[in-house]
């Protein structure tokens, strides 16, 4: 019997696990402001014919904290990687020097800022979701087993805690971020 209780555990904390990590994935995304290259992540290139990664074309940069620099491995591909850039609707304007795509992030308002910290907040609110629902199945898995009333308790109240746990974790994550986001 405390196998299956072990396995709806595991379970249960590989899917809260996954709830954070895909937040943490998601505020990646957000930008703060700061160049990074992972802010091209989601830019696909027709590469002879093919949409492949940006990254899979080009040597991705950042020389300072407001410029991206894209270096394409093949210089007949400085057009494509311009196009797909302003294709991906990213807000940023590319220019071609010739040799490389160069991309200046523009500041951040902080009416711009405001709306990142409330895209972020939206993202941590569906982790959260995403923990409590895991909860919720682990609790139902828990009143199938055939278990007394009392190892149904105590388990139920080891979720509850491992869920606990989890919803600071995305709460900690989301603290860092909206300083990362604020920060000027």
């Amino acid at each position: 019997m405390n196998e299956e209780i072990d396995f709806i555990m595991d379970s249960t904390k590989e899917a809260m696990g996954g709830a954070i990590s895909h937040l943490e994935k998601a505020l990646v995304n957000i930008r703060a402001g700061k160049a990074s290259p992972v802010m091209l992540n989601n830019v696909f290139v027709d590469y002879y014919g093919s949409q492949t990664p940006l990254s899979q074309v080009a040597n991705i940069n950042t020389p300072d904290a407001r410029t991206i620099s894209v270096q394409p491995w093949e210089k007949t591909m400085l057009q494509e990687i311009e196009k797909a850039i302003m294709v991906a609707n990213l807000g940023f304007n590319p220019m071609n020097n010739g040799e490389s795509v160069i991309i200046n992030v523009p500041p951040l308002t902080e009416e711009r800022r405001k709306d990142l910290v409330k895209q972020a907040k939206t993202e941590a609110e569906d982790a959260k979701v995403s923990i409590r629902n895991a909860r919720q199945d682990a609790n139902k898995e828990i009143k199938k087993l055939e278990i007394s009333e009392d190892l149904t308790k105590n388990t139920e109240v080891d979720v509850q805690e491992l869920t606990d746990s989890y919803i600071k974790k995305v709460d900690e994550v989301l603290t860092v971020k909206e300083k990362e986001i604020m920060t000027v």
